[in-house]
């Protein structure tokens, strides 16, 4: 095939989207694998990490699966990262160039990917066989969705001082099921704002509304137990991007009363684990971290330091 000249506008797919969530987090759902592979890709396909090293010349493996079972093996190298600013990586086979811009708009986050393509033939090849272009606007969609779900998740966690434990569950759409079955067995009441549901969501102008099928799922429940233990829980749609696993079902949620002790907490029980989102200072007004310990034991940190 004759390659044709064209400029780099020419060769150029772009999509751009606004996110109503600060860039912390954002950024995080592009960088941390066991996000990432919720949202990638097009309606209907899931994700399998094989590495992922989110690091100048890091190579990031993936497969991805398509709805009608057809595997697409992926291969990339990041080529330059620049923390809450951008990220670049070259993709094999076909070759092209992504580079994703993050910008701060206040509380909310534009993000601008754009996939840079060797020549004219090659992307009108890839956007006919693939389907490219709808691809690519589809997974900022499915970001969209993923975001906003993290987002009002994350800001259902405790607001106050006071130091405990909790333990946070997810389920595949069985929560008020669960904890339905926990109340009549604790013999307690739900705490906070009671049950919460997808449904309850506002909706807000320019962003997807809450797709019928999940309205009635659990956001967010408290329930206490025993000894003052609280257990909390969603439900995790498949719908917006949620992968259950038998092991990433249950955190032990810890929340300290100063970041000191949190620091300590977290990098005793990390060493030999593994990391999945480091200690940091959140939006929604937390010292906030994730990690997997040597034993499979997954915990999440939640400090709100007195001031």
């Amino acid at each position: 095939m004759e390659k044709r000249k064209s400029n780099t506008t020419d060769r150029e797919l772009n999509t751009s989207r606004l996110f109503n969530a600060p860039i912390e987090l954002v950024w995080e759902m592009w960088a941390n694998p066991e996000h990432i592979k919720n949202w990638w890709g097009p309606n209907g396909f899931t994700n399998t990490i094989h590495k992922m090293d989110f690091r100048a010349e890091g190579e990031w493996n993936l497969t991805m699966h398509g709805p009608d079972g057809t595997n697409y093996p992926n291969k990339s190298i990041y080529k330059e990262i620049i923390p809450l600013k951008k990220i670049v990586f070259e993709h094999f086979n076909p070759h092209f160039i992504t580079t994703v811009l993050f910008e701060a708009k206040g509380e909310e986050t534009k993000v601008d990917w754009t996939m840079l393509f060797d020549t004219l033939d090659m992307k009108e090849t890839v956007v006919k066989a693939h389907k490219a272009e709808e691809g690519q606007k589809q997974n900022m969609l499915r970001l969209e969705q993923y975001v906003s779900a993290q987002f009002k998740l994350r800001t259902q966690l405790k607001t106050n001082t006071m130091a405990r434990t909790s333990t946070y569950l997810n389920f595949d759409g069985n929560t008020e099921e669960a904890f339905l079955f926990y109340k009549s067995v604790f013999r307690t009441e739900f705490s906070g704002k009671g049950i919460q549901r997808f449904g309850d969501i506002p909706a807000e102008a320019g962003h997807p509304p809450v797709a019928d099928s999940i309205k009635k799922m659990i956001l967010h429940v408290e329930l206490p137990i025993l000894g003052g233990h609280i257990l909390m829980a969603t439900d995790a749609p498949k719908e917006m991007g949620f992968t259950l696993t038998q092991g990433n079902n249950m955190h032990i949620c810890l929340e300290p009363e100063t970041k000191a002790e949190t620091k300590k907490l977290f990098d005793a029980l990390s060493q030999g684990g593994n990391v999945i989102m480091p200690l940091a200072d959140m939006f929604f007004g937390a010292y906030f971290g994730q990690c997997t310990d040597r034993f499979g034991i997954n915990w999440m940190f939640n400090c709100i330091e007195k001031k």
